[in-house]
C-alpha cells in the first residue's frame, strides 16, 4: 500500500473525530467577537483550575517556552499549544519533504491533511504529557496519595487523565475561535499569554531580583524613594548596569523597540490593483505584504528547540553520568543536579526547607554545555552580553568549568542561523500548507469574480502574476521574522515575555486588527465575503 492510499484508508477514521460544526451562512461580527471573548474567558477559567495531586516539587521543563507555548505550568493548561504546534511541525516537513505525498491543493486531500493533523495533536498530547508524569517533572502528592490510601502510582494516572482533557480541549477551543470566531484560537491564546506577562512586568508590586518589585513602575518607585543610586554613580559601568539592568530600562527599551519593529514591517507590503469583471468601478487590491507568512512558523522553529532540549533533558537523566552537591543556609537546603551525556550537560536545582524537609522552589534542567547549549534558544541580555554572563547556579559546586567566550559566541551563532534558516524553511511551508501560495491565490481571487487589469481572466495568468511576488517575498519575509526574533532574544522585554512571545504577540494583535476590519467591510459589503473566504 502507498502513502496516498494509507491515508485514503484511514480517512473514514479522520472523518469521524468529534469536530465544531461550521458555520452554514455568514456569521455576524457582534457573534464572532462573542464566541471568541466566551473561549477567551474558558482559557483563563482553564488556566487556573490546578492539577488536583500535583506536589509542589514538580518542575516545569518548559519554563523558558511558556511565553509562546501559551501555557500555565499545575494547571489544566499546563501542555498549551505545544501539541498543536508540534503536529504541525511533524506534517509540514513530511509533505515539505515529499515523505507524505499529498496534494493540498485538492479540497479531498486538503481534507485528510486537516484530519490527520487533528488526529496526531492527540498523539502529541499523549507524547508529550507522559515523559513530564514518567520522567519525575510533574511529581503526584505522597500526602495526599496517604490521605486517600491509595498509591502515587494512582496519582500520576489521575495527573496524565487531566493534563490530557486540558490539552484536548485547547484543540476545540482553537477550533470554536477558527470557525465561529474572529483569528485563531492558537494567536488568541498566545496573545492572552503575552499580554498578562507584560502587564505583570509593568505594575506587578512583588518583590523580585535584588529586593526590587517586578513591576518597573513601583520598582523604579523604590529606587528613588530608598535613593538606591546616586549622581555621583550614575555613569559608572556599575551605575549604568543598574539602570539598565536592574532597573529593567534595557527591556522597556527594547520591547518598545520590538513593537515599533513589528507594526513597521506588517505594514510594508506591495498591493496587487483588483477590477470587478462584473460590477463597473468596484476595484480592489490584494495586499502581499513584507512578513507574508506572518511570523507564526516562528513558533514553529522554537518549539522545534523546546522539543530537542526536552528529548535532550530526559536521555542524559537516563542515560547520563548523575552528580549532585548540596549547599544549607538561611533554613534552606538548595541541591544541585547535574546530567552529563554525549549529548551535553544538564544543571537543575531544587529548594527544601531545612527543618521541615517541604518542597521550596525546584528549576528544570538547563542545558550549561555541548550540543545542548548550542541548540538552546537565547533568553536575554545575561546569555551573550560581556559582564553579565555568569555561570549557571551550580556550576561551580559541580566542578564544572565557566564559559569560555568562544563559547558564548558560537552559541549566538548557531541560534541565528537557526532562526534565519528555520523562518525561511516553515514560512514556505507554512504558505503552502495554508493555502497562501500563488495557485491557491489564483483561484480565490478567479472565483471571487475579480481580475487583475491588463491580464487575461483566468487562474494560470493571474497565477503567473503572483510567483513574481508571493515566493521572493514569503524567503525574505522568513529572513526579517528571523532577525527580529533575534534581537528580541538578545534584548529581552518587560515580563519576561521573551523575545520570540513578544515579537508573536504584536504581530498576531496587528493582523487581528486588520481582519476585524475586514470583518466590518464585509458587514457592510455582502459582496466581498466571497473575495474573504466566507462561506455565504
Amino acid at each position: 500500500m502507498n502513502q496516498q492510499s494509507f491515508f485514503y484508508a484511514i480517512e473514514p477514521f479522520v472523518r469521524r473525530l468529534p469536530s465544531v460544526e461550521r458555520p452554514t451562512g455568514h456569521v455576524h461580527f457582534k457573534r464572532k467577537l462573542s464566541w471568541t471573548l466566551a473561549i477567551l474567558l474558558l482559557y483563563f477559567t482553564l488556566g487556573n483550575i490546578p492539577l488536583f495531586g500535583l506536589s509542589t516539587a514538580s518542575i516545569d521543563i518548559f519554563s523558558a517556552y511558556r511565553a509562546f507555548f501559551a501555557g500555565s505550568f499545575g494547571s489544566m493548561m499546563l501542555l498549551g499549544i505545544g501539541p498543536i504546534v508540534t503536529a504541525s511541525i511533524v506534517l509540514q516537513l513530511l509533505v515539505g519533504a515529499q515523505i507524505i505525498k499529498l496534494n493540498l491543493s485538492e479540497p479531498r486531500d486538503q481534507a485528510i491533511y486537516q484530519g490527520t493533523q487533528k488526529a496526531l495533536v492527540f498523539v502529541m498530547v499523549a507524547v508529550e504529557a507522559l515523559p513530564q508524569v514518567l520522567g519525575g517533572y510533574l511529581l503526584p502528592d505522597a500526602g495526599l496519595a496517604s490521605t486517600l490510601g491509595t498509591s502515587l502510582g494512582m496519582i500520576s494516572l489521575l495527573i496524565f487523565i487531566q493534563v490530557f482533557v486540558g490539552g484536548s480541549l485547547i484543540v476545540y477551543m482553537d477550533e470554536v475561535v477558527s470557525k465561529w470566531g474572529v483569528g485563531s484560537g492558537v494567536g488568541l491564546f498566545i496573545v492572552a499569554g503575552i499580554s498578562q506577562q507584560l502587564v505583570t512586568g509593568i505594575i506587578n508590586p512583588a518583590s523580585g531580583d535584588a529586593g526590587l518589585p517586578v513591576g518597573i513602575i513601583p520598582k523604579w518607585i523604590d529606587i528613588i524613594r530608598l535613593q538606591l543610586i546616586s549622581f555621583d554613580t550614575l555613569f559608572t559601568a556599575e551605575g549604568l548596569r543598574f539602570i539598565l539592568v536592574t532597573g529593567g530600562i534595557l527591556a522597556l527599551i527594547s520591547t518598545i523597540t520590538i513593537i515599533l519593529l513589528v507594526v513597521l514591517v506588517e505594514s510594508t507590503r506591495i498591493e496587487i490593483p483588483l477590477a470587478h469583471s462584473r460590477v463597473r468601478g468596484a476595484r480592489g487590491r490584494f495586499p502581499v505584504k513584507l512578513v507574508y507568512a506572518s511570523v507564526l512558523p516562528m513558533i514553529l522553529v522554537r518549539a522545534i528547540q523546546a522539543n530537542i532540549e526536552m528529548i535532550g533533558a530526559l536521555l542524559a537523566a537516563k542515560l547520563g553520568t548523575v552528580t549532585s552537591a548540596t549547599i544549607t543556609g538561611q533554613g534552606v537546603v538548595t541541591t544541585y543536579t547535574g546530567y552529563s551525556s554525549i549529548l551535553g550537560t544538564f544543571i537543575s536545582e531544587a529548594k527544601v526547607n531545612s527543618v521541615t524537609g517541604a518542597a521550596i522552589s525546584g528549576s528544570s534542567p538547563q542545558p550549561v554545555s555541548g550540543l545542548m547549549y548550542y541548540l538552546s534558544a537565547l533568553r536575554g541580555p545575561s546569555d551573550w552580553m560581556p559582564g553579565m554572563v555568569q555561570p549557571h547556579a551550580g556550576m561551580t559546586e559541580l566542578g564544572f568549568s565557566a564559559l569560555a567566550g568562544w563559547q558564548i559566541f558560537l552559541h549566538v551563532i548557531v541560534d541565528a542561523s537557526f532562526l534565519i534558516i528555520g523562518g525561511i524553511i516553515f514560512a514556505i511551508f507554512w504558505i503552502e500548507t495554508t493555502g497562501m501560495g500563488p495557485k491557491s491565490v489564483a483561484a480565490k481571487i478567479h472565483n471571487s469574480g475579480l481580475q487583475v487589469p491588463g491580464y487575461r481572466r483566468n487562474p494560470a495568468s493571474i497565477e503567473k502574476l503572483m510567483e513574481r511576488y508571493i515566493p521572493k517575498v514569503t524567503v525574505i519575509g522568513g529572513v526579517i521574522i528571523g532577525v527580529l526574533t533575534l534581537i528580541a532574544s538578545l534584548l529581552g522585554t518587560l515580563g519576561g515575555a521573551g523575545g520570540t512571545g513578544l515579537l508573536l504577540a504584536v504581530s498576531i494583535v496587528y493582523r487581528l486588527y486588520e481582519q476585524v476590519a475586514s470583518e466590518q467591510i464585509q458587514e457592510m459589503y455582502p459582496m466581498m465575503q466571497k473575495f474573504f473566504g466566507a462561506s455565504a
